[in-house]
């Protein structure tokens, strides 16, 4: 065999090597859709009192006055691999709903966020899976559809930096805009 044949034949059956290994890597498997309705379940609010910085008044602002802005609405998160909604994001998926209720004038993009773990493409899809799930959530609380839309950010748009659990929990989310 020639030997410049032999070198491309090689070369070429590396990168298809190389190719294949980074393919196989592709992570978790997806989880699987939550059970029809809206009494999902997952871990609970890595931070306990503070949700996302938006608000943390027990009372929703703007509820009762139509005067509601889209930075009164609560960050939702979630457990890792997860878009299931656990109890604490009830809870404010519940105060989002009543003040969207109220004010139906306000337009929200759900965008839903990943931690740095994982392949681009995965955390895509989980992130459009958490603002979806974030969406059904308002639906089914009596929110209207032409309120809502929704997109994915994956990992792109961090709310923290940081290469451990403390940040990878806050990354965990879905933000109003």
């Amino acid at each position: 065999m020639h030997p410049t044949l032999l070198r491309t034949t090689v070369l070429v059956t590396a990168v298809l090597a190389m190719f294949a290994v980074g393919c196989a890597k592709k992570g978790a498997t997806p989880p699987t859709p939550p059970p029809a309705g809206n009494t999902t379940t997952a871990p609970t609010n890595p931070n306990p009192g503070n949700t996302g910085g938006t608000t943390t008044n027990p009372t929703t602002p703007g509820s009762q006055q139509g005067t509601a802005t889209v930075t009164d609405l609560r960050t939702i998160y979630f457990a890792v691999d997860s878009y299931s909604i656990d109890g604490t994001a009830q809870a404010d998926l519940d105060a989002n709903a009543k003040l969207l209720r109220a004010n139906s004038n306000l337009r929200v993009t759900v965008e839903g966020h990943c931690d740095e773990r994982g392949t681009v493409e995965y955390n895509l899809a989980l992130g459009q899976k958490r603002a979806d799930a974030v969406r059904d959530y308002l639906l089914g609380a009596g929110v209207s559809a032409a309120q809502i839309a929704t997109l994915t950010r994956g990992k792109e748009f961090p709310a923290v930096d940081g290469h451990d659990e403390s940040a990878w929990a806050k990354n965990r989310r879905a933000e109003f805009k």
